[in-house]
């Protein structure tokens, strides 16, 4: 049986050469550096885009010029697990879950297992595999860490970094969602986040600018149980599945300039 080391520190037997092969492919993969990284470019980019746009919902920070600028913009980190498996019929499939009714925010939305990054998480690796113990009893010793993706920014201005690992035998993880953050856990096929079955959009408005908010509606085979993923979920997930299937997806993305506020707080929110 094959195997790899993983990001976390641990080493992990692959249950097939095709997981095998897609950690190999996805360890040698560089985020895009974000727009202002470029020291000598900094001021002159800070100068000329603050005031001007932020990102939308799902739409990774580093196609967004958004400007570094401490007085401006000092977002919270979070981070999320993108747990892949091999389903039964070969396909490669996402963790995914249904949050808590009882939750105040977004209660009953389907999510990433993720959360805010703590004081003692060393990076966002253990952020995500953290909130993901937490949130459904996923064991971080069963999940290969493969890959870092870019930031994402939220409707809220969080910061969210998605983490890719691979759950290489499913048959381990027998989830324990905690009740006060997630009613239920599934999975859907990674493919359908690049394909235009089962997909509609809605145009909508934030500050003046228009952008489209992605649906995407999945039924489980068995219990017939219907969910709906999108907002940052489904940026997030369309942004993994056009990297691993190496495609971009069958529609458009719009990915609009807006303006940024002159203050950034809770209050800042898309509608």
């Amino acid at each position: 049986m094959a195997s790899s080391r993983s990001l976390n520190g641990g080493s992990l037997p692959f249950s097939s050469q095709r997981l095998l092969a897609l950690a190999q492919q996805l360890s040698h993969y560089k985020p895009p550096p974000c727009s202002l990284d470029d020291g000598d470019e900094q001021e002159r980019i800070i100068e000329e885009t603050v005031g001007k746009v932020v990102s939308q919902v799902g739409v990774q920070e580093s196609v967004t010029p958004i400007a570094q600028n401490p007085e401006n913009f000092k977002p919270k980190r979070a981070a999320v697990l993108i747990c892949l498996f091999e389903g039964d019929a070969g396909d490669l499939r996402v963790i995914l879950t249904k949050r808590s009714s009882r939750l105040t925010t977004h209660s009953g939305e389907v999510s990433l297992p993720g959360g805010k990054a703590e004081e003692g998480d060393k990076d966002d690796i253990e952020t995500a595999t953290r909130e993901a113990k937490e949130e459904i009893g996923l064991d971080p010793s069963l999940v290969n860490i493969v890959t870092v993706l870019e930031p994402f920014l939220s409707k809220h201005l969080l910061r969210v970094v998605p983490v890719i690992g691979i759950l290489t035998d499913k048959k381990a993880f027998k989830p324990t969602p905690n009740p006060a953050e997630v009613d239920e856990v599934f999975d859907a096929p990674l493919e359908m986040f690049i394909k235009d079955e089962n997909r509609t959009e809605e145009e909508r408005e934030w500050m003046g600018e228009k952008y489209l908010l992605h649906f995407f509606e999945y039924e489980t085979e068995k219990e017939k149980r219907k969910y709906i993923i999108w907002g940052l979920t489904a940026g997030v997930l369309i942004r993994a599945a056009s990297l691993l299937y190496q495609q971009p997806p069958a529609f458009l993305e719009q990915n609009p300039k807006f303006k940024f506020p002159k203050i950034v707080d809770r209050n800042t929110v898309m509608r």
